[in-house]
Order: structure tokens, then C-alpha cells, then sequence
């Protein structure tokens, strides 16, 4: 499983994907069980593609990454390249797709 770090600040979730060319980042809520089942699946995935860098945000401690990334469910999985939003899913994640689309653009970019 690959290590990821945790936003304290709506600013740090920002500096982080502008600091990264691939920028993962994976909003939750403690309450969420759907959350706490996929984030695993998802490290694992991301275990196959070093380039891509993952961010956890807590909704809770920061109520403003609903407004700011127009989150209204979560798990909301969004992965950006190059500062630019490419690719968002929410509450029920298929993993072969998504996994079939971090691939497609980490070949393509």
C-alpha cells in the first residue's frame, strides 16, 4: 500500500496539487463506511503508478472541500493532472474502471 498524506487545510490540498503532476485526491467523512472500505482498494491501485501522489481530506475537519471541489457524496475520488481535474468519482467506485483511467492518462501524459 502506497503512504499518503492528510490535508489539514483546504491550503494544503491546493499546494499539493499544484505540486504534483499526478494528485490524487481522496475526500471522506469519519462516519462513512463506504469510505473506509475503498480508500484500501485504492491505495492498493495506486501501489502500480509511483507518479501518482495521494491526498486524504477529511470533510469533517474541512467542511469547505464540499463547496470548493463541489463534493455532495463521499467517497469523492478525484485525480488531477497538471493542476486540471480529469478524472471524479463518488460513493460507489468501480475500481476497474477507474484503475483503466489513471492508466490511460499516466500513459498518455
Amino acid at each position: 500500500m502506497i503512504a499518503y498524506r492528510e490535508a489539514a487545510t483546504l491550503n494544503d490540498i491546493q499546494a499539493f496539487i499544484t505540486a504534483n503532476k499526478f494528485s490524487f485526491v481522496y475526500i471522506s467523512r469519519q462516519d462513512c463506511g463506504v469510505c473506509h472500505a475503498v480508500l484500501p482498494q485504492v491505495r492498493d491501485m495506486l501501489t502500480a503508478y509511483p507518479e501518482v501522489h495521494l491526498i486524504k481530506v477529511d470533510a469533517d475537519k474541512i467542511p469547505a472541500v464540499a463547496g470548493a471541489f463541489s463534493v455532495f457524496t463521499v467517497p469523492a475520488l478525484l485525480l488531477f493532472v497538471e493542476g486540471k481535474e480529469m478524472v471524479r468519482k463518488a460513493r460507489f467506485v468501480v475500481m476497474n474502471e477507474l484503475e483503466q483511467q489513471i492508466a490511460q492518462l499516466v500513459e498518455n501524459y
